[in-house]
Order: structure tokens, then C-alpha cells, then sequence
């Protein structure tokens, strides 16, 4: 089984999917509601890998900024990561995360948002505690995916499976409506499956829901060893301490296999 959540700044408004897989490729799909954050929890402990839709860490160069502004300490300099195969400088290393550069420059899409400066920080502060008492009960869970939660980001998963987005499905207006159902039948096509009504229903009308279900196929996709893992000393160590985007090879089809 395979859990995907859409983290939240609060339990309530954090949505979870929960696929079963059979032998035979099938899937039965249900979203469930979390009332507290230990039902999130159990529902991560007893899963086989659960997909979370939030950094893992900070960028370790805003972390010594910090840190050294806190002590009084010469702050270090500014950094950035290395540019673009097109010429476009990478991304700056004190907003950004050494897989958000990576993942910036697999996909070719805008770049994930920035967990030190942008609105994200509150969820990933959350997810910071959560993985914190899965830890206090005596489960590991490292930041590069190889324990029971995996980072995953939606959008630039979508864009490895080829479902390339026309505009945003982010919001509540007509046509983001439009493009998630236009999202869930590629989904359905590349799977081969189709969803329950009620599944569908949920991820036409919340975009929430939605990523909340890519993120348990990612979370299959990283149990199957179907995923980009960090390779290199730097990404290793990057990957311990920031977290690692987990993203998914390009057939859909082959995490019913």
C-alpha cells in the first residue's frame, strides 16, 4: 500500500490518498480524512511508502546564514548552483535546495517554491514535527526517501509522465476545472485503469485531492525503484540534509507491474 498526502498547514485541510496494489496490477484507491495528526501518522507507519507533498529540509546555505546571523558571525557568501546546459544561471543557493535546482533543470518548468522564503516554510516546519514523532516511536525516517516517506513534488511529476499542463490547476475557477479533468484521463490512460467515480469526482473538484493522489504514484514509483535517486557524493550528502524530490520515470504504466 501506498499513501499520498497533500500537507497542510493543519490536519483538517490535508488531503491523503491511499492505493492498494494487487499482484495482478490492480488498484483500489480511497481518499481518507485525517482528524488529528497521530491518524496521519498511523496511516504513514502502516504504509509501505507514503509520498509527502513538502520539502524534507532547508537549503543548508540559508541554514548557516541563519545560523551565523543568530551567532553575530560574518555571514558566507552568496551562492548559487550550476548554470543551466542553456546558459541560464542556476538557482540561488540560499532559497533554494540542491534538488530544486536539479529537478528545476530535469523538468524545464519554473522552479519548485522556496522553502525559506516563500509561504511553503510554514508546511514544512509541520512536516519537520511530524517526521520528528514518527522518529520518537522509533522510526528512521531519512530525508532522501530511502525510509518510509519520500518527498515528492506533483506538478513536476505530471511532466515526467508527459502530461504537459496548458495553465494552471491550482485554483477554483472553470478552467483550472477543465485541466484537472484533462489530468486525471491522461492519468487513467497511462495507468490503464479507471478510477473509481467517486476518486474522480474528488480530484476534478480539488486540486488538493489530486495531488494527493499523484502523490501515492510517485510513492509506488519509488517502492518499484522507478524514481531518480541521488547518484553523486554532493547529492548524497545534499539529500541527508535538505531532502531529495523524488521523480518518477516516464511510463506510467509500469507502477502496476
Amino acid at each position: 500500500m501506498t499513501v499520498g498526502v497533500d500537507l497542510a498547514a493543519s490536519a483538517r485541510r490535508t488531503a491523503v490518498c491511499r492505493v492498494a496494489w494487487d499482484e495482478a496490477g490492480g488498484m483500489a484507491v480511497e481518499f481518507v480524512v485525517p482528524e488529528r495528526d497521530e491518524d496521519l501518522l498511523a496511516m504513514i507507519r502502516a504504509a509501505g511508502k507514503t509520498g509527502l507533498d513538502c520539502p524534507l529540509g532547508w537549503p543548508s546555505s540559508f541554514v548557516a546564514t541563519v545560523l551565523a546571523h543568530h551567532r553575530g558571525e560574518r555571514l558566507p557568501p552568496p551562492a548559487r548552483f550550476e548554470g543551466r546546459a542553456d546558459g541560464r544561471p542556476g538557482l540561488n543557493a540560499l532559497r533554494f535546495r540542491l534538488t530544486d535546482d536539479l529537478t528545476w533543470k530535469e523538468t524545464s518548468r519554473r522552479p519548485p517554491l522556496s522553502v525559506s522564503t516563500d509561504l511553503l516554510g510554514v508546511v514544512a516546519l509541520r512536516a519537520a514535527y511530524l517526521l520528528d514523532a514518527l522518529e520518537a516511536t522509533g522510526v528512521a525516517v531519512p530525508r532522501d526517501g530511502s525510509g518510509p516517506v519520500a518527498e515528492v513534488y506533483p506538478a513536476a511529476a505530471l511532466r515526467r509522465w508527459g502530461i504537459r499542463l496548458t495553465r494552471s490547476y491550482k485554483s477554483a475557477t472553470p478552467e483550472a476545472r477543465v485541466v484537472r479533468e484533462q489530468i486525471v484521463h491522461s492519468v487513467e490512460t497511462g495507468l490503464g485503469v479507471a478510477l473509481p467515480e467517486q476518486v474522480r469526482a474528488k480530484c476534478v473538484d480539488s486540486h488538493d485531492h489530486l495531488d494527493a493522489l499523484v502523490c501515492a504514484l510517485v510513492a509506488r514509483a519509488v517502492l518499484v525503484g522507478d524514481t531518480r535517486r541521488p547518484s553523486s557524493p554532493d547529492e548524497h550528502t545534499a539529500a541527508r540534509l535538505e531532502g531529495w524530490i523524488h521523480l518518477p520515470g516516464t511510463d506510467l504504466s509500469a507502477l502496476r507491474s
